[in-house]
């Protein structure tokens, strides 16, 4: 047994932050990966891990019970700081939405099974796409590899109680929705002025039914600016990518005492 696993309290250690890790990272949290496959892929990486982190001879006591609860813990906070970056995304396509009166128009989103906006629903789908394309999967596995460079697993508490933890949410959230502002602001600012010409158009034409007319114009406008700056939303989700891959470092550093 010694020689498929080292040490079976350092796996199960090792593989309660990984599944925890999985339940709220972006890509590998996604319902269309079947439970079952994530266990195993789970099971998998924490087995050869277990031969490369150097955890030192562990028994299952009282204090065991609190380094799971800690691993897990661990685990779900860098999955989550990871899911919020990712999340502008959304918010930027719920931005623009809002602006050309699709908000109205939400779907469910089969991947996490809640209600987001059409645009912002295409837009994730294709930051997906892109992350694949640019092996950004390998560089979230990496996180959780490294994590015990930074969190190792005889750290009993982190910690989480600390002033710098709360200001790196806060900072955290706040950097999410300026990315979402970033994304969205070329269609919002084009359809403020479509907006604005059409309030003068109301003004200068009573006659004419500008509710009518300014919905399809809107969405018009909306489809030629985004079909404009599809390249400028490619290199903004190359960005959104690198910040997430730096907020789950600068969250590494914070839980190791950094």
């Amino acid at each position: 047994m010694n020689e498929i696993i080292p040490s079976l309290p350092a796996f199960l250690l090792i593989l309660t932050r990984i599944t925890s890790f999985f339940v709220t990272l972006p890509l590998f949290s996604y319902r269309s990966i079947p439970a079952t496959q994530r266990m195993i892929f789970a099971a998998v990486l924490a087995w050869m891990m277990s031969y490369s982190v150097d955890i030192p001879t562990l028994e299952i006591d009282g204090l065991y019970i609190l380094l799971v609860i800690k691993e897990a813990v661990i685990g779900l906070l860098i999955g989550i700081a990871a899911f919020i970056i990712m999340s502008a995304i959304q918010v930027a396509g719920g931005f623009i939405d809002f602006q050309m009166g699709f908000a109205i128009a939400n779907v469910i989103d089969p991947q996490t099974g809640a209600q987001s906006p059409l645009l912002g629903q295409f837009l994730n789908s294709l930051a997906m796409l892109l992350l694949l394309a640019l092996n950004g999967h390998h560089l979230l596995l990496d996180g959780i590899f490294y994590s015990y460079e930074f969190v190792p697993v005889t750290e009993l508490w982190p910690p989480f109680g600390d002033a710098s933890m709360a200001e790196f949410i806060v900072l955290t959230f706040a950097r999410a929705f300026a990315l979402a502002f970033q994304m969205a602001i070329p269609v919002v600012a084009t359809l403020f002025l479509v907006d604005l010409a059409l309030g003068i158009t109301a003004r200068a034409v009573p006659q004419l039914n500008i509710f009518v007319v300014g919905f399809p114009i809107k969405i018009g406008v909306s489809f030629i600016v985004l079909l404009t700056i599809s390249s400028v939303f490619i290199v903004l989700m190359k960005k959104v990518f690198e910040i997430m891959i730096m907020t789950m470092r600068d969250l590494m550093v914070l839980l190791g005492g950094g």
